[in-house]
């Protein structure tokens, strides 16, 4: 990781310390900095102070491989997304289109989204990243009022005025991805030892706890701790005990996993439900484990080249809702082992180019919201394959720019935006 201020980023600090308007305080126990101190001290403590100045004359860089893939991501998706959501949309809505064209109005907000953001100086997110982490605590404990909404089961969502609805565990996603970098970059050589961990710890529980108890969103939770986890790790000097609680974590799931299969048969707990339906698909075939044995059907039928683009017959009746989660199995019915294989190179290639906007990001602050950035969309994308392979029990989680979603296509394409932003911030030889 390597560091050094931008142009636009000293003007903008230098008007700043002139202004010393206000300054900003809080409780926690690093933070008692006012806000041009805390901006300063991103760039000051960053790990790659060393990054020599004359850098800043090199060519000026923007991440177009970056922007061509996630273009491409969004029409495959929307493309995609009516082929397996037609049928449904037709005998529900009258409408083929319903579930395209509202995608459609989502991808296009959320691309003006990920325009202005990335005109934004990143550096400004971290005068801001402890309120919006506060921010989206308090959206997600609006779902537990009467502005909550219950889809299928689930109070997760916030009703909004002309029918639309909001999920605020999207939002804490990116919030925390923008905090713990900040309050990474602000620990400074702190963060490394295990007082600041315990801090850093301390945030990411909060976050968790929020999303599981708030808006009963387990999966949710689990890639907000995962994210914070990942920013620990990548500061970390030392690379043992991350791989032992890993090992540990992966003993006690196995013994679980094995004590579950033998002991318990049925459960009232729904997620419980799932992962015994999970362990025997075949006994609960026509109950909890109906959808995922759908898709399997739908993976295998397919071949390698697919059925062809529209000629699912598993996403008709069989797979419910195939637009969202399952999307994945519709894609393999489809176009085959290829799609999938087609699918899997375009994030690969995405995660890539996050890779090395982390690598080559002007400081520490940035290389940290890269990193998370990309810790967020491999996690989703590795949990939403597990979950249609049936490496992993049903969660919910989906496919990050193709299947159907408002809030998280939105607040998907604003985490690119910020990428975007940091990227044009790299100077290159």
């Amino acid at each position: 990781m390597r560091n050094y201020e931008s142009d636009a980023y000293r003007k903008y600090r230098s008007s700043m310390e002139q202004r010393q308007k206000v300054v900003r305080t809080s409780g926690s126990p690093y933070s008692q900095q006012t806000a041009v101190q805390g901006k300063r001290q991103i760039v000051e403590r960053s790990a790659s102070t060393k990054r020599k100045r004359t850098r800043e004359k090199g060519k000026p860089y923007y991440d177009y491989d970056l922007l061509l893939v996630i273009i491409f991501l969004m029409c495959f998706g929307l493309v995609m997304l009516y082929s397996s959501s037609a049928y449904s949309a037709q005998n529900d809505y009258n409408n083929d289109m319903f579930f395209f064209t509202r995608q459609a109005i989502i991808g296009i907000i959320g691309f003006i989204a990920m325009f202005i953001v990335s005109k934004i100086d990143y550096h400004l997110y971290g005068a801001y990243a402890k309120e919006f982490f506060w921010f989206s605590m308090f959206l997600m404990a609006l779902v537990q009022t009467p502005l909550g909404k219950t889809v299928n089961g689930a109070r997760r969502w916030i009703r909004l005025p002309g029918g639309l609805s909001l999920q605020p565990a999207e939002f804490t996603k990116i919030a925390v991805i923008l905090f713990i970098a900040y309050a990474i970059c602000l620990l400074g050589q702190k963060a490394k030892k295990w007082d600041g961990i315990k801090i850093l710890l301390f945030y990411g529980i909060i976050a968790f706890l929020g999303a599981y108890k708030l808006t009963d969103n387990l999966s949710t939770a689990v890639i907000i701790l995962s994210i914070t986890v990942v920013l620990i790790f990548v500061v970390h000097p030392k690379t043992k005990p991350f791989v032992t609680g890993v090992i540990a974590v992966g003993i006690v799931g196995i013994i679980g996993i094995i004590f579950l299969k033998y002991t318990l048969a049925e459960s009232d707990n729904f997620r419980m439900r799932r992962i015994i339906a999970w362990l025997n698909p075949e006994a609960n075939a026509d109950t909890d484990s109906y959808q995922f044995l759908q898709g399997l059907y739908a993976i295998g039928s397919g071949g390698f080249f697919g059925k062809g683009l529209g000629n699912s017959t598993q996403k008709l009746h069989a797979i419910p809702e195939a637009q969202n989660d399952m999307i994945l199995a519709v894609i393999c019915e489809e176009l085959g082992v290829f799609g999938a294989i087609l699918v899997l190179c375009l994030f690969a290639f995405m995660l890539y180019r996050l890779l090395f906007i982390a690598r080559n990001a002007p400081d520490l602050y940035g290389a940290l919201i890269a990193t998370g950035i990309f810790a967020h969309i491999a996690l989703q994308v590795t949990l939403n394959i597990g979950v249609v392979t049936g490496l992993l029990p049903t969660t919910g989680v989906t496919l990050p720019f193709i299947s159907y979603g408002g809030t998280a296509i939105v607040i998907l394409l604003a985490e690119m935006g910020i990428a975007l932003g940091i990227s044009s911030k790299i100077r290159l030889k």
